[in-house]
């Protein structure tokens, strides 16, 4: 097949479903061949993921996740707002969870967390020369411990106990292409 026959157009949508953090829609789609459909997929705002490098180890944040029902200790991340750049929402999110400045970030790269269901992407920075402030200014409902942990352990350990967010296993994957890759 070519890539015109692989295609689908949308031919209508809906909303069934808003919370704060993602919309559910149905949308209507039709094949080039006439095959038509109903698929779901989650609007959600792009979101960023750091990776802060301290003196051979990484800063994570270990939080609550409701969803597991479990605590995890992962890379600091979140949203980006309205009229902001994933980079000034990387600044922001590093210095807000883990009380850390970033001296320079660098883009490892942007991915969409799952293309099967969002419509959304995810952007990972490397955060080096960090200078610790010492506050933290997490959101009203975070309840966030920031640790360091040795970058070895961390790559070794992921998939493992608290290391089971899917999003520091991307993360990682950038990190380490760029490590081999340079």
């Amino acid at each position: 097949m070519t890539d015109e026959e692989l295609k689908w157009s949308m031919t209508g949508s809906e909303e069934l479903l808003r919370t704060p953090v993602f919309t559910v829609m149905r949308q209507h789609e039709r094949a080039s061949f006439g095959l038509r459909g109903d698929y779901i997929a989650l609007h959600a705002p792009e979101c960023v993921v750091m990776l802060p490098e301290y003196e051979g180890d990484f800063i994570l944040v270990r939080q609550w996740r409701h969803g597991a029902s479990r605590l995890t200790a992962e890379f600091p991340g979140g949203v980006v707002g309205k009229g902001e750049a994933p980079e000034e929402a990387a600044y922001r999110e590093l210095l807000e969870e883990t009380g850390y400045k970033a001296g320079k970030l660098t883009l490892l790269g942007s991915v969409n967390p799952n293309p099967a269901l969002f419509l959304s992407r995810f952007h990972v920075f490397l955060a080096q020369e960090l200078t610790p402030t010492g506050v933290q200014h997490p959101d009203s409902d975070e309840l966030i411990e920031v640790v360091r942990r040795p970058i070895g352990e961390v790559v070794a350990s992921f998939g493992e106990g608290e290391y089971c967010h899917a999003f520091m296993g991307t993360a990682l994957a950038f990190y380490l292409r760029r490590g081999v890759l340079k």
